[in-house]
């Protein structure tokens, strides 16, 4: 059987995705500014797409391309700033972990999503069942995982007795700090956290 005698057409090359295939990370981050600049201005609950789209100088399909809803948009800057310092601090020694952990938790709740953001939603969480999900989910979940990890440790060291209560551990390392640096907004005095630290550890080896 003779060869096809018809010429082949070669396939052109593949091009790069362009426009809206693709995700500018200058816009992404334009957009996240735009957030904590909207924030500051009207809060939460008046908080828009449109709005936050105008701050950013972009048109709200640039936004929703990124995020489906302001709730979505805003817990993925909570779990941002949540993960910040992860994973767990392995000093060696519980109270060298206690320490380190207030010390990324201290540095996380002065930040402007705390500060701003966290009460807001927790006042809309108690409205709505889903704010309240997707905030343990963004917040609760992942801290529980180090204190987890925090408490563990100890335990293999044999500092703390097996059975020691991880949930409780979080409660009264990071339960102080929200209290005085969200709740209350007041400085924390030379030493807090050293004094915190240390009595975290004898209240969790009582």
């Amino acid at each position: 059987m003779s060869a096809d005698p018809r010429p082949t057409t070669p396939t052109p090359p593949r091009r790069a995705p362009a426009g809206a295939a693709v995700l500018r990370e200058d816009v992404t981050d334009a957009i996240r500014t735009a957030v904590f600049e909207e924030l500051a201005a009207v809060g939460y609950a008046r908080m828009s797409i449109e709005g936050i789209a105008r701050r950013a100088g972009v048109g709200k399909t640039a936004v929703y391309r990124r995020w489906k809803s302001k709730l979505a948009l805003v817990l993925d800057l909570v779990s941002a700033v949540a993960a910040e310092g992860l994973p767990a601090p392995a000093t060696g020694s519980l109270y060298g972990d206690v320490r380190a952990l207030l010390e990324v938790a201290a540095h996380a709740l002065r930040h402007p999503v705390a500060s701003q953001v966290v009460p807001e939603l927790l006042v809309e969480a108690a409205r709505h069942p889903e704010i309240a999900d997707a905030i343990k989910s963004a917040l609760l979940d992942g801290q529980q995982g180090v204190a987890a990890a925090v408490v563990r440790d100890a335990v293999a060291r044999g500092e703390l007795p097996e059975g020691a209560d991880a949930d409780r551990a979080l409660d009264l390392i990071v339960g102080p700090l929200y209290w005085r640096l969200v709740v209350v907004r007041t400085a924390l005095p030379a030493g807090y956290l050293d004094d915190l630290a240390a009595s975290a550890v004898a209240a969790l080896k009582a």
